[in-house]
């Protein structure tokens, strides 16, 4: 079984993403990675080069500016990476710049690669998703957090990137089938220091919006107030990858939430009862995949 990684990145150090711990992360259990790494203002390249050169293979590119409309530049991109992925490999693992797996899910992900790889009903594997918001130790609890999403997906070249890069589809639009696995993506996206998070407040809406847009939208300051859209938290009580140990302890802003005065939107209660009831409103991107006992194994 041949597995190869895969990402984009542009401007990593201006935003701080923790890329390289992302790609750390999965790297054990990859047989290759490749990274599409478009052109940056600081030292982007260089930082993916200095990694593992021995089992990372660049792609460089320059991002299409123009494509200002639901994010598709990022799809854009995570195509590039995709398709230059070795046409030996069985399964390519997608991780983005800001998510990283912990090493205790390494050994699961691995054996249901081996147990589904040549079970040609399923496209991918299913991934539950932690995302933190403000700091390392609070996670968001409410429904705006996705709470899984496909990152294992065959080394099928009919697979593609989906709207801002959020999931998959392939051929005309068609979901992929999936198999739920027992492991996290721990999201760091919402966790940096507040002046990068509000360059990148500044920035990266423009590859959904209009000048216009941002400029009525995006609150212009030097550091990001991430008081201002806190709704339902919980505590984070468990331990974080070992990749990520480092950053961690170098956090320099302080952020803190009281628990007990969440907020929980008319939608999340209306969700919540539906669901109790056997009614899930959720959205899903992909489609179980039904796998005859025969074909497993």
């Amino acid at each position: 079984m041949k597995v190869t990684g895969f990402s984009f990145v542009k401007n990593a150090l201006i935003y701080d993403y923790p890329v390289v711990e992302a790609i750390l992360s999965i790297l054990p259990i990859c047989d290759e990675f490749v990274v599409a790494v478009g052109k940056s203002d600081d030292a982007t390249l260089e930082l993916i080069k200095g990694i593992a050169p021995d089992k990372i293979r660049i792609i460089q590119t320059e991002w299409d500016e123009s494509l200002r409309e639901g994010g598709k530049v990022l799809a854009v991109e995570t195509d590039k990476a995709f398709k230059a992925i070795s046409e030996d490999s069985d399964w390519a693992f997608y991780i983005q710049g800001d998510e990283v797996v912990s090493e205790k899910y390494l050994d699961t992900i691995k054996s249901k690669m081996e147990e589904y790889k040549d079970v040609k009903e399923v496209d991918g594997l299913l991934f539950k998703y932690k995302h933190f918001y403000g700091s390392y130790d609070y996670v968001g609890a409410s429904a705006k957090w996705y709470p899984e999403e496909i990152r294992v997906i065959k080394n099928d070249k009919s697979i593609y990137s989906y709207k801002d890069a959020q999931g998959f589809r392939k051929g005309e639009n068609e979901k992929l089938k999936v198999v739920p696995i027992d492991a996290y993506i721990y999201h760091y996206g919402w966790v940096k220091d507040p002046k990068a998070m509000q360059k990148k407040q500044e920035n990266f809406n423009k590859l959904w919006h209009d000048d216009d847009w941002v400029k009525e939208n995006i609150i212009s300051a030097d550091e990001f107030d991430y008081g201002r859209d806190v709704s339902q938290l919980e505590l984070f009580t468990e331990e974080h990858p070992q990749v990520m140990k480092e950053r961690i302890d170098k956090k320099n802003w302080k952020f803190a939430h009281d628990i007990s005065i969440n907020k929980r939107s008319t939608k999340d209660k209306l969700k919540k009862i539906l669901k109790k009831i056997g009614i899930d409103t959720s959205f899903r991107n992909y489609e179980w995949a039904k796998v005859p006992k025969s074909r497993i194994g």
